[in-house]
């Protein structure tokens, strides 16, 4: 038998979610259609799109597989899924220029549609789509990303704090 606050809290999560425009490069989060939160997002540069090497913007549901970076500090530097020790800075970036900064939280998606965003060549998960933290002063509200929803530093783990691994993630444009 699942406790009733366990089962209250299943209930809660399943009418969150978050949803993503590309159009509008926002991320709301939702509870039952009232708009808990909103935040400016970066997603691809190339558009929407699913195949593995595009760099485009995953559609469709997803969900929260994984959350990373709970408690790190603002700004931290994560790669490969793990905190190097370093805290952004523009030195730090003028020292790699080339580097697609992931920064202070991630929340690694995971899609949920079969030979859409699931599964083969347009797998999510395996094509590593996050949302995650960018350098702040390179978060302009216009599509900039290698296929990954950027937000600024605070916005992400503002919301990192309020979303549970499970998560809906609906992406649209």
């Amino acid at each position: 038998m699942i406790p009733e606050s366990a089962a209250s809290n299943a209930a809660a999560d399943a009418e969150r979610y978050l949803d993503v425009s590309i159009t509008e490069q926002r991320l709301r989060f939702l509870n039952n259609g009232a708009v808990l939160a909103e935040f400016s997002v970066s997603t691809a540069k190339n558009g929407p799109g699913e195949k593995k090497g595009s760099y485009c913007t995953p559609t469709g549901w997803h969900k929260i597989r994984a959350k990373i970076g709970a408690g790190l500090p603002i700004n931290s530097v994560l790669a490969g899924r793990r905190p190097t020790g370093e805290i952004y800075t523009p030195e730090l970036a003028l020292q790699h220029p080339q580097r697609d900064w992931i920064l202070s939280r991630i929340l690694w998606l995971g899609g949920l549609e079969p030979g859409k965003n699931r599964y083969g060549d347009v797998d999510s998960t395996w094509r590593y789509i996050y949302i995650h933290g960018t350098p702040d002063e390179l978060m302009q509200d216009k599509p900039a990303s290698h296929g990954c929803v950027r937000m600024l530093n605070a916005d992400l783990i503002a919301l990192f704090e309020q979303v549970t691994v499970g998560c809906r993630v609906w992406i649209h444009e």
